[in-house]
């Protein structure tokens, strides 16, 4: 009885980082679970929420993908095992997905970026993005869109509240 509440109380998706500066400087044309592997102190360190995605991206590598720049915090409360914070990591994805994702990042703009690191019913996993680079009247436009959205959001919690 205590095992079934236990397991009832854990969300099944806990979020560690998001990747903020990727929506904004590409434009994502389709996503990607893939699983990690990872050592035992950089799963605690996960856990504690000590990853940063800034300027990461993945590569594929003799058919094997490849996440690069993933900075996990050392381990504060490991012995002299510790990891490297910026060792390149392994993601874990269909032999057909890795196929389908080299034939596509071949193609001329494209490139393979995270998104997001979350633990989904206790396995860390990187939600990757096939993404191509946004230009600077691309960026102004987005700009745009969000600051009218804004305005339309203030424009009616102010006419609810009269």
């Amino acid at each position: 009885m205590a095992k079934e509440a236990k397991n009832s109380e854990r969300s099944p998706i806990r979020l560690v980082c998001r990747n903020k500066k990727a929506y904004f400087e590409y434009e994502i044309l389709e996503t990607f679970e893939a699983g990690m592997m990872l050592l035992g102190t950089e799963v605690k360190s996960l856990r504690e929420g000590r990853a940063n995605l800034k300027d990461s991206y993945a590569r594929i590598k003799k058919g094997e993908v490849f996440l690069y720049d993933l900075h996990i915090s050392p381990y504060p409360h490991a012995s002299y095992n510790n990891h490297e914070p910026e060792r390149v990591r392994k993601l874990l994805l269909h032999g057909f997905e890795i196929k389908r994702l080299q034939g596509k990042t071949q193609e001329r703009g494209l490139s393979l970026i995270p998104l997001k690191i979350y633990f989904s019913h206790g396995r860390a996993k990187a939600e990757l993005a096939l993404a191509r680079g946004k230009k600077l009247h691309d960026k102004r436009e987005s700009l745009k869109k969000k600051d009218e959205a804004r305005e339309l959001q203030r424009l009616r919690r102010r006419d609810k509240i009269s």
